[in-house]
């Protein structure tokens, strides 16, 4: 099967294809057994360090209250930084040159700084206000680390997602009477957000993993620190490493797949507009791809 993008293999191509398959899955298996006999060299591997991630006290006292603190600090973070990078990202696109100016400095600012710098100014600022208490004050750091920085990430990924339309969608939503505002809001944003999808989840799973720093310097209560915690009370600190990591690539892949859901979801209702439009002879025919229009077939007389 051949197409615009893709080639289809030839037999060379396939067997070349079955080499490479086998040399990646042999090396992988390779690297595990070497991972585990090292593992099992030093004691790693005994059941006594692992016992206690089948026992209730592990998970309810250390890994699940830090797996909630990881999950409060991503969702807010997450909910706040979407629609802020997006109001950014537009007015980057703005005619008005005191509107587009002041949010390219703002973001271009913030995308700049570590994230974990953000996170300590943050938390230096909310250490000298008494409207935030000291226990609260490591969340709200953490969040605000990730809000400005992952904000001004998103702007540029919902920016490049306009400006990757063709020049037509704007010019058609002009030829209506289409307001920018409207044009923004109702044909350009919702045919961008298909193409945005990809680079918006790497961004959300960058900050689900970001959550870590705060944990690392901050002293907020999150599923690595909380990993350090169990470790020192059960001296398992490779056997907690392992299960943690598990987790995170848990937390992503369900994200991740969440979202390829999405996005086919999103194709499929671009593909099908469930209009129906009656023929001249009284039969009624399905419409194809929106905006096409069917013509006569035969001679024209």
């Amino acid at each position: 099967m051949t197409s615009v993008l893709y080639d289809a293999p030839g037999p060379r191509a396939k067997r070349r294809n079955i080499v490479y398959t086998i040399v990646f899955l042999t090396a992988l298996v390779l690297g595990l057994w070497w991972v585990l006999s090292v593992l099992a060299e030093n004691g790693q591997l005994e059941w006594s360090l692992w016992r206690p991630f089948t026992e209730a006290q592990a998970w309810t006292t250390y890994l699940l209250p830090g797996l909630g603190n990881t999950m409060k600090a991503a969702a807010l973070a997450m909910v706040i930084a979407l629609p802020l990078g997006a109001a950014f990202g537009i007015a980057r696109l703005s005619d008005h040159r005191w509107v587009r100016v002041p949010a390219g400095v703002v973001v271009e600012f913030f995308r700049a700084i570590p994230v974990l710098l953000l996170m300590l100014f943050a938390n230096e600022l909310y250490a000298n206000s008494d409207a935030i208490s000291s226990d609260m004050r490591p969340l709200y750091a953490v969040v605000t680390g990730l809000v400005l920085y992952n904000a001004s990430v998103l702007a540029e990924v919902v920016r490049a997602g306009i400006l990757s339309l063709p020049k037509g969608q704007s010019e058609a939503a002009k030829a209506i009477g289409l307001r920018k505002g409207q044009t923004m809001t109702s044909v350009l944003l919702p045919q961008s957000v298909t193409a945005m999808l990809p680079a918006l989840v790497s961004q959300l799973v960058v900050i689900v993993k970001d959550t870590a720093l705060g944990g690392a310097l901050l002293a907020f209560a999150e599923l690595l620190s909380a990993q350090g915690t169990l470790s020192a009370n059960y001296a398992n600190t490779i056997p907690s490493f392992i299960v943690v990591a598990l987790i995170f690539i848990v937390l992503n892949l369900i994200l991740t797949t969440f979202a390829s859901w999405l996005e086919r979801r999103l194709r499929r209702g671009k593909r099908s507009t469930g209009a129906v439009l009656t023929a001249p002879g009284g039969a009624e025919e399905p419409v194809g791809e929106p905006g096409v229009t069917k013509t006569d077939e035969g001679p024209h007389t």
